[in-house]
């Protein structure tokens, strides 16, 4: 028996979602090897995975459907960065009253 699962990885200029049919009992580290992550975007092999944006490790067996899914380091966080703005800008409301 086989299953029908996808890899999907986007970086800020490329994505790709690669569709595969692996046996019964593969793993994401079997699906990221047969997507050929590591050749096709290289630094991403150590990078951080999940099913269906659910976090996993690499042993997960995966089940027919999965979408395997390569997650990239932001390069900022968006809550600091909101944070940040929010301190540039003073309120028009304030909140001590008249």
């Amino acid at each position: 028996m086989t299953l029908r699962v996808a890899v999907a990885i986007a970086l800020p200029d490329r994505q790709e979602v690669v569709d595969l049919e692996l046996a019964e009992g593969a793993t994401v580290a079997d699906a990221l090897a047969a997507a050929r992550v590591a050749e096709r975007f290289p630094g991403m092999e150590r990078a951080a995975v999940g099913i269906w944006s659910r976090p996993c490790a690499t042993d997960r067996i995966l089940r027919d459907g999965d979408r395997v899914e390569v997650y990239r380091e932001l390069r900022a966080d968006a809550k600091a960065g909101r944070r940040a703005r929010a301190r540039l800008k003073p309120s028009s409301r304030s909140r001590s009253g008249p």
